[in-house]
């Protein structure tokens, strides 16, 4: 079927009539901006670009809050080509053109009827084998700074623990690897850093289309850009505050070519965090956040996707260290093995106990990742669900986590994993004691109807009870009073134990846990 009978069917499913939508094709452009580090007070707000890029080379920026919407899962549709139907509302002063409906056109797609068992539509983005990057290193006309050599920006992709050949075997369970890549440069752009990098309503804005075209062309005839998946440009002054990720077009070796892309300051191309998170963004990973409500999503440290710097490894030579990706980013690039995986649909009400094995352990033998469905929404890309994972304090990149425990997670917003915090309120870093579920401690859903007990710590994870909300007579439960260590689990929730009894009663908006 093609794109035109998808958006058809889409739109039917909006309720809007396809003939009253404007469709057009083209590639979508997503691209991330992270600010420089700072206090969170002063801290610039992240950034998202879409762009519908024509094929006359045409550029029509997206409403990015209308393009979650339109699309249910956006973040699978980057860098690929996609049919967007625009539909005009209102009239005379008020009439405004909206996106209804995107839907990818460069394959068959359905926007609703393919669920899984946790309600949610099948939308993942698998990334696998080889990911070839290049490192083009280029210096504005009127900046001579050098910041670090091209040994140095090779060195980056080496396969020694904490580099990001070994960063990225690591963190996708091998099924991807930086194979062939390597840097060049430096190269000198045609113009100063103020052709580039000019105000925009009072704000500095770079102009990532010029600097792409500029850089490659530079690098053009030095470079073979056959078969390579991404290019990290590493600029010598600072850019707009931000350092960008996600993908772009550019004419390179004769061709147009569009790739994954990263932007990046010398404040970032320092640092392999911060260079870990934007390949991220050019892999098609969104940001993560905590569930402190604010407007800050650099503040979840189980994702390097989301908090880079809190709780990272450092070394000499490439400063902080990326930590790992969350499970529900993992399973977004398909990195997660379906026998690794349980999905508990949404109205069990069974009690189970598992074995979770920490998500950094390779080859592990139990599950690694538990989604927790809820009731399904109309629109299924809205249905929230809730993942559990477990983490440890351990090797090149994890041993500064702040804990070995369980993280669960609560995704909603079309794809956007907040990790859950018992605190109240709750921590502006997820790094504290609130986001981490340790044994001898429960979590119960806003709704109740989802219970977790985390039963113990095993050598290769923890053994973690799942079901409803245990029922009990005579009143309710008092708070859970932790033993010096847990007792040996059981198959199913009794009502007491020798371990104490559960605080069942209502929680904030992210669940109730039961008093340390």
């Amino acid at each position: 079927m093609r794109a035109g009978a998808w958006l058809a069917a889409g739109l039917l499913l909006l309720g809007c009539g396809a003939a009253s939508a404007q469709v057009v094709q083209g590639r979508l452009e997503l691209q991330w901006g992270d600010p420089a580090p700072a206090p969170a007070e002063q801290r610039l707000q992240s950034r998202l670009l879409a762009t519908l890029v024509t094929d006359d080379g045409a550029r029509i920026a997206l409403d990015p809050a209308q393009a979650r919407r339109a699309a249910g899962d956006l973040y699978a549709l980057s860098n690929r080509r996609v049919a967007v139907a625009f539909a005009t509302q209102g009239r005379g002063v008020l009439q405004r053109t909206e996106v209804e409906v995107i839907v990818p056109a460069d394959r068959p797609w359905q926007r609703a009827p393919a669920l899984d068992a946790a309600g949610r539509v099948v939308a993942e983005a698998p990334v696998s084998g080889t990911t070839r990057w290049v490192t083009l290193a280029c210096k504005f006309r009127d900046i001579a700074t050098e910041q670090k050599s091209r040994d140095f920006f090779t060195s980056q992709y080496g396969y020694l623990p904490g580099q990001l050949g070994h960063y990225w075997i690591e963190v996708s369970y091998g099924r991807i690897d930086l194979a062939g890549s390597q840097a060049y440069g430096w190269f000198s752009l045609p113009s100063p850093r103020s052709a580039y990098v000019t105000m925009v309503d009072g704000e500095e804005e770079a102009d990532l289309d010029k600097l792409f075209a500029d850089c490659g062309a530079a690098a053009d005839p030095t470079v073979n850009f056959a078969g390579v998946q991404g290019v990290n440009m590493m600029f010598n002054g600072d850019l707009d505050g931000y350092a960008w990720g996600g993908g772009a077009c550019a004419t390179l070796d004769g061709a147009r070519r569009c790739l994954s892309t990263t932007w990046n300051p010398p404040w970032s191309f320092g640092n392999l965090a911060p260079l870990a998170h934007e390949m991220g963004h050019g892999y098609g990973l969104p940001h993560s956040d905590n569930s402190d409500g604010d407007d800050d999503t650099y503040d979840n440290p189980w994702d390097v996707m989301s908090d880079a710097w809190s709780n990272a490894m450092h070394n000499v030579t490439f400063g902080a260290l990326p930590k790992h990706i969350n499970m529900v980013q993992r399973d977004r690039l398909g990195w997660v093995d379906a026998a690794r995986k349980r999905i508990i649909p949404a109205g069990n009400i069974a009690t189970t106990q598992v074995a979770l094995d920490f998500a950094s352990l390779k080859g592990a033998t139990n599950l690694q990742m538990i989604v927790l469905a809820m009731p399904a929404r109309p629109d299924p890309y809205a249905t929230v669900f809730y993942t559990l994972e477990a983490r440890r304090r351990t090797g090149t990149y994890e041993s500064a986590l702040a804990g070995d425990a369980v993280i669960i997670h609560k995704v909603e917003d079309y794809g956007t994993a907040y990790s859950v915090d018992a605190d109240e309120p709750p921590a502006d870093i997820a790094n504290n004691e609130g986001s981490m579920f340790k044994p001898g401690e429960t979590w119960l859903s806003p709704d109740h109807s989802r219970w977790v007990r985390v039963d113990a710590m095993t050598a290769t994870g923890f053994l973690v009870t799942v079901g409803p909300m245990p029922r009990v007579t005579g009143g309710r439960l008092p708070a859970l009073r932790r033993t010096a260590a847990p007792v040996a689990p059981q198959p199913t929730a009794p009502a007491r134990s020798a371990r104490g009894s559960w605080d069942a009663g209502p929680g904030r908006t992210d669940g109730a846990r039961a008093i340390r």
